[in-house]
């Protein structure tokens, strides 16, 4: 079987925390993906928010887990080429779904993606990546920057609201045997670190560790409507880790619903395999 990936893009990976890909999904899927997203704005589901503060402003807003939804999004988890990318990417043996999401912000918007990783989001340990794919053509500045080689400095930062103003939720604390740190100010700071930008025409895409810190760097407003899809999986050994009662999504509360315990391995109906393919 041919490999989609180079053994350089691997290494790359591995050593800056997040990849470039040229062109590996056909203009299909963008399409797919911005009519699943017009579907989900008619009827989101009850994760579905809004990151800015005054009504009368233009949007920045999101819908996540909604992939067994909207049948595009369901498509594309199942069908897309990036659960056997991310097979590639992370060495893995199987892959199994974590979470997607979409965000939209509108031309004009002057609320803006923090700076911060994803990790600590999710009440799941293990080896995951996460596809950051843009549904309209970007220029540099339009984009996320990501802060190279910060998945390896072996931290894990508080999370911070998307919502204008950027708060940090909760403080400093240890939970399962793991310090949780305030998040570096990275816009204050910005010759101590070197990031990751890039142009992006219709089907390239950034995959990234899901420790690798990332943000908008750039103050410029959109003058376009502009909107992402993300998707993040998992290696094999991934397992449930609830972080606690700190943090309010309303996730954590749905996974214990469903019956997920702590240290289950990854899978069930919310966390299917990807890849292989068992269908």
């Amino acid at each position: 079987m041919k490999n989609l990936l180079t053994q350089k893009e691997i290494n790359q990976f591995q050593k800056n925390g997040a990849i470039f890909i040229k062109g590996k999904f056909d203009y299909k899927w963008i399409e797919k993906l911005k009519i699943g997203i017009e579907k989900d704005i008619k009827n989101p589901s009850p994760r579905f928010k809004s990151h800015t503060n005054q009504n009368d402003l233009p949007a920045y807003i999101e819908d996540y887990w909604t992939w067994d939804l909207v049948p595009e999004f369901t498509d594309f988890v199942f069908n897309s080429p990036y659960s056997e990318i991310a097979s590639e990417l992370m060495s893995a043996d199987k892959i199994n779904l974590v979470m997607d999401n979409w965000f939209l912000r509108e031309a004009g918007s002057k609320s803006s993606t923090p700076f911060h990783h994803d990790i600590s989001y999710f009440d799941i340990d293990g080896t995951m990546c996460v596809l950051w794919l843009p549904l309209q053509p970007l220029k540099i500045n339009e984009g996320i920057a990501w802060v190279r080689g910060s998945h390896l400095w072996n931290k894990r930062f508080l999370r911070v609201f998307f919502e204008d103003g950027h708060k940090v939720e909760g403080n400093e604390c240890t939970i399962n045997g793991i310090k949780y740190e305030n998040p570096p100010d990275i816009i204050g700071n910005k010759d101590k670190y070197e990031f990751l930008q890039w142009d992006f025409e219709l089907g390239d895409c950034v995959i990234f560790d899901i420790r690798t810190l990332h943000g908008v760097l750039s103050s410029s407003i959109p003058k376009k409507t502009l909107s992402r899809y993300t998707l993040r999986v998992a290696k094999e050994g991934a397992k449930i880790s609830y972080a606690g009662d700190w943090t309010n999504f309303t996730y954590t509360q749905e996974m214990k619903n469903a019956g997920y315990k702590d240290g289950d391995i990854l899978g069930g109906k919310m966390f299917p395999q990807l890849w292989p393919t068992t269908g």
